[in-house]
């Protein structure tokens, strides 16, 4: 059985007056249907990047995007004109974004927006539309849909305003939904209530979801999989628990120990020295080099393949090379 999508060599450049940029390398991964996967990794490592281009929503210029292969439900994406395109973006495939403010539009009523997707995939009319709209809204845990539905997005908290961006996403039952750090701009409570109001939505309507976050306690509660990102490079893939319980590249276990506050000899919080480089200035060899506490010299020369092991696991890092038998 095919997967759900299927994403081969994706790679999205950003053209600038330093050249040209790598925000995406080589990204490769599946989602079955029904799975939850996780993109992980600070900010600046090509997670949000990569979730864009999958729909092609980056602009080109200045992204230049390339695939092998981008295959949803086995169709190809790669090569599709705009107009299919739409046809497939908002009808089975969502996406909800991190900022629902810089999304929703603000001269509109969040009801008139839940209805053009309506209108434009499902071809209802106004009336029916709007009665679904409700629906929406009351499925989202919108209070008082009846009202709600002809506020303006300013009129809203930002909670609700993400949970109106949801009732758009799944406006026409997508098969797959894709979350951009769905809770970033929320507070504590309210990034729990919207992420258990996300997962609850994906079992109803049996979605597949990826996730794209920081925040691997989420990642621990609601994944299958874990693919995680650095400096828009794939460094490990694979099962929820066996990343968590064995991580094979030091930036993984550096986010892990840092997530779940360990303290060091000194009684320090666990942390990664340093930061993500900036993409203008990549360095020579493994990108994660310059931070990792177990560099080697070849490290700093050679950028590792991606070691292919067991039960699906995958680490890019020379830790995980074997010696031949």
């Amino acid at each position: 059985m095919s997967a759900l999508l299927a994403v081969d060599q994706l790679c999205v450049n950003f053209r600038t007056t330093q050249g040209l940029l790598p925000a995406v390398d080589n990204l490769t991964f599946e989602i079955e249907s029904g799975e939850t996967v996780a993109i992980v990794g600070e900010t600046g490592c090509g997670k949000s990047t990569a979730a864009l281009a999958l729909t092609r929503l980056l602009a080109q210029p200045p992204a230049e995007l390339s695939a092998r292969s981008i295959r949803f439900e086995g169709r190809e994406v790669v090569g599709l004109r705009n107009a299919e395109l739409r046809s497939l973006r908002g009808a089975s495939i969502a996406m909800v974004f991190q900022d629902p403010a810089a999304y929703l539009n603000p001269t509109q009523r969040i009801g008139r927006q839940i209805g053009e997707v309506l209108e434009l995939h499902l071809r209802l009319d106004r009336t029916a539309a709007r009665a679904r709209a409700i629906e929406l809204l009351r499925l989202t845990g919108v209070p008082a849909p009846e009202q709600r539905i002809d506020d303006y997005p300013h009129n809203l908290s930002g909670g609700m305003r993400q949970r109106v961006m949801i009732a758009i996403a799944l406006a026409c039952n997508p098969k797959l939904l894709i979350a951009d750090e769905p809770t970033t701009a929320l507070d504590v409570t309210v990034q729990a209530q919207v992420m258990e109001l996300l997962l609850s939505l994906k079992e109803r309507f049996g979605m597949a979801l990826l996730l794209i976050t920081h925040d691997l306690g989420i990642v621990a509660e609601s994944a299958q999989r874990v693919i995680v990102m650095y400096a828009g490079r794939k460094v490990e893939q694979g099962s929820v628990g066996d990343i968590f319980r064995d991580p094979g590249h030091p930036y993984t276990r550096g986010l892990i120990d840092a997530a779940q506050w360990r303290n060091d000899a000194d009684g320090d919080l666990a942390e990664i020295p340093g930061s993500v480089p900036s993409l203008a200035a990549l360095p020579t060899g493994c990108a994660f080099a310059p931070r990792c506490s177990q560099v080697m010299p070849r490290c700093l020369v050679k950028c590792p393949p991606l070691y292919k092991l067991e039960a699906g696991r995958e680490v890019a890092c020379f830790l995980a090379e074997r010696p031949p038998a």
